[in-house]
């Protein structure tokens, strides 16, 4: 695995983006307002960035990860993410995202409504429990003392071994948390 794709490249997608071109990743950025909108990030980040349409960044992606505001995620077209494995990165915040009943009286999990949505990819939560900046402050080496810990969540166990090995090449140990459902414990409007 050599190429990250990103849709979205706001506060946690660039962030995961920098770590991965410091890291050794090619990465492909995409956001909802078009690929010259990119030019300055892709300039910060090197020859081994680039800017594309989502559809474009979704097929160069070895990994994709999906950095939207949590409302968007619909908006997001599923069919260039077919058979992809989507590091969903959101989280639900009703005064930015408006209110969605499902996630309002628990019915769903936060992931599990991405996970619907994009039904023929392989979706793995994680960067969902970390500020943005931290992404880049607090990654280390593999054997530093103060390694931090992200947790994943996930259905599919080989596309967890995807995603736990890129978190951990750029620079966090990983905690498995479970299933998709499981995530439920990290929301943040959780009950539970």
């Amino acid at each position: 695995m050599t190429t990250i794709g990103f849709v979205g490249a706001g506060n946690i997608g660039s962030q995961v983006a920098r770590q991965a071109v410091k890291h050794g990743y090619d990465v492909v950025l995409s956001n909802s307002r078009g690929p010259e909108t990119l030019a300055d990030l892709v300039a910060e980040l090197g020859d081994h960035a680039r800017a594309a349409t989502t559809a474009e960044a979704a097929e160069a992606g070895d990994l994709v990860v999906v950095s939207v505001p949590y409302g968007a995620i619909e908006a997001v077209p599923a069919a260039p993410l077919a058979g992809k494995v989507i590091i969903d990165t959101t989280n639900y915040f009703p005064p930015r995202d408006g209110n969605i009943a499902e996630l309002d009286d628990e019915r769903e999990s936060e992931a599990g409504r991405v996970q619907r949505h994009f039904a023929d990819s392989r979706v793995v939560k994680t960067f969902n429990r970390i500020l943005a900046a931290e992404i880049t402050s607090t990654a280390r080496d593999q054997g530093a003392a103060d390694r931090r810990a992200l947790t994943i969540f996930g259905d599919d166990a080989e596309a967890k071994q995807l995603v736990t090995k890129f978190v951990d090449s750029i620079g966090f140990d990983v905690v498995d948390g479970g299933s998709l459902d499981d995530s439920r414990s990290v929301q943040p409007n959780s009950q539970g």
